[in-house]
């Protein structure tokens, strides 16, 4: 198959270079240093548990050249959607015959602007759960084995899974991707989000890792009102979640290790923009779509919503 990453940094760029060690037409959609290194050298990948490798995709700073694609893969942050969708659907009317864009961006917002842009039909997107780290530009560094993609339709959903899914799942686990496809891919979206949202709007806002957080009952209690908050969302849109889905999300954050930031306490930290409408403005304005209440999501939206465009100077 034909792939093009938009975003091919630490998530993107890992899963590109993997897909083009199994033997796949990858083209990377890079700027400035990561594109000059990845033309240079390539692409390398350090893992302790999965082993080293290295390749050499072509890479693109721009679209135009890039035709016959069958599989776009979005992996940028929500933040710069502005500059990406363009870039994906230029792909997409200069790709092959069903071509079609697979988002794993965070959060359950950008199904629908990719839809506004290049159209329902021609939209995947699912959630990827993976450790990964862009140390220097062309060099990607993986902690653990995560590696794991859960996708599916979100459009006119059918009861089985759709052929372009079945077919991509079979390109995941060829490429060692652990490839989950669901017929309706807005369940692992929205399971993702659960946790998601409240776990980037505490550690965000405190400035804390989640250990000291999940530790006091008292901001527990209100990390697991907050996720109930997301969950009556899902079901506002119409997403069926497992009824103990509270319960497993309580399990899994005791599990962390407690330094365990979120990547927007990450991109906090750093100076950087951070996801704060991808992740918390858009629950917030779902809530008041449907009549959701969802107080505890909405004051640390105000809280972090300053902190979108980086430092205030």
């Amino acid at each position: 198959m034909r792939f093009a990453i938009v975003g091919s940094g630490a998530v993107g760029g890992y899963y590109g270079a993997k897909l083009q060690r199994a033997g796949h037409d990858v083209t990377l959609i890079a700027r400035g240093k990561n594109l000059a290194a990845l033309r240079e050298r390539g692409m390398s990948v350090e893992s302790a548990a999965l082993g080293d490798f290295q390749v050499k995709p072509r890479a693109e700073e721009s679209a135009a050249g890039v035709r016959d694609t069958d599989v776009v893969l979005l992996a940028t942050k929500t933040y710069d959607n502005d500059t990406a969708i363009p870039i994906v659907k230029q792909l997409l009317d200069q790709g092959a015959p069903g071509a079609y864009v697979l988002s794993l961006q965070n959060g359950v917002s950008s199904p629908y602007a990719l839809a506004e842009a290049v159209g329902e039909a021609r939209v995947m997107a699912g959630p990827t759960y993976v450790a990964t780290a862009l140390v220097e530009p062309g060099r990607i560094v993986q902690t653990g084995t995560h590696r794991r993609i859960a996708f599916g339709e979100v459009f006119n959903i059918k009861s089985d899974l759709s052929p372009r899914a079945a077919a991509l799942h079979e390109a995941f686990v060829g490429a060692d991707i652990v490839s989950e496809p669901h017929a309706d891919g807005r369940v692992p979206l929205w399971q993702k989000y659960v946790y998601l949202g409240p776990f980037a709007a505490f550690t965000g806002a405190a400035r804390l890792p989640i250990g000291p957080l999940w530790a006091d009952a008292g901001t527990r209690e209100s990390f697991l009102a907050a996720s109930r908050e997301m969950h009556s969302l899902a079901k506002a849109e119409g997403v069926t979640l497992a009824a103990d889905s509270i319960a497993q999300l309580e399990t899994y954050i005791g599990s962390l290790q407690p330094d365990t930031r979120s990547s927007l306490l990450i991109d906090l930290q750093q100076g950087k923009k951070i996801e704060v409408e991808g992740l918390l403005g858009f629950a917030v304005r779902l809530g008041e779509k449907h009549g959701v209440p969802t107080p505890i999501i909405k004051a640390l939206y105000s809280v972090l919503k300053p902190w979108a465009n980086g430092p205030r100077g």
